[in-house]
């Protein structure tokens, strides 16, 4: 996008632009909010990915970049120059409800598509894994299969505390036999230590309230969405990924946040582009991610 397209941008803005699927506001400098509302639950279509997800991707970027290329250089504290270029991006389920952050492949829309692990979804959760600023999943209700996988691909996770509506993280294939595209081990193996853990959630199809999430690591804060203040606990995770991002958004101004990232996720990237590479769609007929 040229800088002077760049410069008409006027935020909200929706992909595609017809029968939009995603939303990007920019509330105050450097923070991106993504709002996905494919639906009710936010299922993952190759229509989504490709038409709404990645280029809603490539506009923050660019728009960072813009914003990075255009910040007056400023001095610390210590006296050397630092750079312009704050940034972070929240991904969160529709706003108007608290019930789903995403369900996960809609099958009616994969099957049949042997590319479409190659071209979409593997390129999207390469995408996130080496975005140039933090992403924060801001999980405002049920995040299930590659909704879990698209949570796990950001750098934070921001859950709802489930006080005001029931809200799970959870793989559920091996419930109805659909085995794993390589990409979801190596996304796990990389986001999750814990080998007992990764057996739970892989080989159990363990659906983990938000206080097992945050226990064993799977989220790093619940957003607390009980007592009498919003009609919807959504704007209280939004709020909590919002506090997060101040914390981190300074990180990328010496724009090397995405290229530690490549290679703090060589291994993970690299199973990625193999299975991109080399497998086909492996959904049984009957499936649904």
């Amino acid at each position: 996008m040229s800088s002077s397209n760049q410069d008409s941008l006027q935020f909200p803005l929706s992909f595609p632009s017809t029968q939009p699927l995603v939303t990007v506001s920019y509330p105050r400098a450097g923070l991106w909010v993504m709002e996905l509302h494919n639906g009710e639950d936010s299922r993952l279509t190759k229509r989504m990915i490709d038409d709404a997800i990645r280029p809603a991707l490539d506009v923050v970027e660019e728009h960072w970049n813009r914003n990075k290329a255009s910040s007056p250089t400023t001095r610390s504290k210590k006296g050397t120059s630092e750079d312009g270029g704050d940034g972070a991006l929240i991904i969160i389920g529709k706003r108007n409800q608290d019930k789903f952050f995403s369900n996960g492949f809609e099958y009616e829309s994969v099957k049949g598509n042997p590319i479409f692990f190659t071209e979409t979804a593997n390129p999207l959760f390469a995408r996130l894994l080496t975005f140039p600023i933090p992403t924060i999943a801001a999980i405002n209700g049920h995040c299930f299969a590659a909704g879990m996988m698209l949570a796990l691909s950001c750098d934070y996770r921001i859950m709802t505390d489930g006080s005001r509506r029931r809200a799970w993280m959870c793989m559920n294939e091996i419930h109805f036999g659909a085995p794993w595209p390589l990409s979801f081990t190596a996304v796990l193996n990389t986001k999750v230590s814990d080998p007992s853990v990764r057996r739970r959630v892989a080989l159990e199809g363990h659906r983990f309230a938000p206080s097992e999430a945050l226990t064993t690591g799977l989220v790093d804060r619940l957003a607390s969405c009980g007592g009498t203040g919003a009609e919807l606990g959504t704007e209280n995770v939004l709020q909590e990924a919002m506090k997060l991002a101040k914390e981190v958004s300074a990180l990328p101004k010496r724009g090397v946040w995405g290229s530690i990232k490549t290679f703090l996720y060589r291994d993970c990237l690299e199973a990625v582009r193999l299975d991109a590479r080399t497998t086909h769609s492996i959904l049984p007929p009957t499936a649904r991610l």
